[in-house]
Parts: structure tokens; sequence; C-alpha cells
């Protein structure tokens, strides 16, 4: 069931921030396998290995924090669609901001993707998706270095939105509502 898109109002009133869920069953079921390893982990170094409680809580509480930011965090970050800019986030540990000219062509991606976070070898091609559904494709006009994956050229982004029409349709009229701007005129800065 698609969640609803919400309309965010930033500081300048007249310009919205449309946020954009994406499907979160991979990280539902990557946070509970994480948080039960972790649990299996610290239980198994306190009973069949004499380990002393200080190192129990070092490696307890360095194991909570992986699996806060890389399990729970994807859980509470949208995509989103400002006036000239798509932000592309998952969790904590990723966040894109892609200009609306640098974009070549965005469409809808009928390929197989890859879950998660990732950028397979020599594919050129980086994937932000929780879910296999509501999957866009984003070509950009020149190759980008995203050190989230190794530092990894890429020139195509595969995502997922909850609701991919209407986001489609909106980054449509956004992209269209963009004014050319001079980059040696008086006011050639975007400001958002």
């Amino acid at each position: 069931m698609p969640r609803e898109t919400r309309d965010v109002v930033t500081a300048d009133a007249s310009r919205k921030r449309l946020e954009f869920p994406y499907g979160h069953g991979f990280f539902l079921q990557r946070l509970l396998l994480l948080s039960a390893l972790a649990v299996f982990f610290v239980a198994f170094l306190a009973f069949a290995v004499p380990t002393p409680p200080s190192w129990l809580a070092v490696i307890g509480a360095a194991l909570g924090v992986y699996v806060l930011v890389s399990g729970l965090s994807p859980l509470f970050t949208n995509h989103w669609l400002t006036a000239s800019r798509l932000v592309l986030r998952q969790g904590w540990y990723f966040r894109a901001a892609v200009p609306f000219q640098s974009v070549e062509s965005m469409e809808a991606y009928g390929g197989k993707p890859r879950l998660g976070l990732s950028a397979p070898w020599r594919r050129r091609r980086l994937y932000v998706t929780g879910s296999k559904e509501g999957l866009v494709a984003v070509r950009l006009t020149t190759p980008r270095r995203v050190w989230q994956v190794l530092g990894a050229e890429i020139d195509e982004i595969v995502f997922d939105v909850d609701s991919r029409e209407r986001f489609l349709e909106e980054f449509s009229k956004r992209r269209g509502s963009l004014a050319p701007v001079e980059a040696e005129g008086a006011d050639a800065d975007l400001g958002d």
C-alpha cells in the first residue's frame, strides 16, 4: 500500500519540497537480522567465552550504533524534489543531491535491481533501492563519483519511490518550470 507523498513548505513559502517515500520492507528485514545477530554475538561472548564486562559493553555499544545507522535510519528518510534538485536519501549514510541540469533523462526502470545501496563493478550504475517496485532510472549528463560506494564512477542512478507516476509527473513539472540562469548574471545562485 503506497504511503502518501508529503508537501513540506520550506523557509520561502512560495517554494515547496516534496517528499516521496520509498520501500522499507528490505530495511525492516535487515534491521531484524542485524539485531538478532548482534544479540546472539554478545550473548555468545558473555556465556561461551570468558569476556570482561567492559569489553562486552564496548562491543555491544559498537554493534548497537551499527544497527542504528544501517538498520534503523533508512526507515526515517524519504527522497525529495526541491525547486531545482532531486535529493536521494537512504538513511544517515547516503545522500545525493542531483541538480535538474545534470539530469539527461528520467524514466521508469524495467530491469532487475539490486536492493540497498549498491554499485556493481564496471556497470556505472548506482542502485539506491529498498524495493523492486516503483523503480525510476536517472541518466546523468556527466559521470560523478559516489564515495559511499568506494568512489565508484556512475552515470545512472536507479531508485524506488512508492508513487512512481506522481514522482515522474512532479519532476517534469518542476524541471519545465526552471528559468534559464545566467552564469555571470547579477543573481546566478539558485538559492535552494
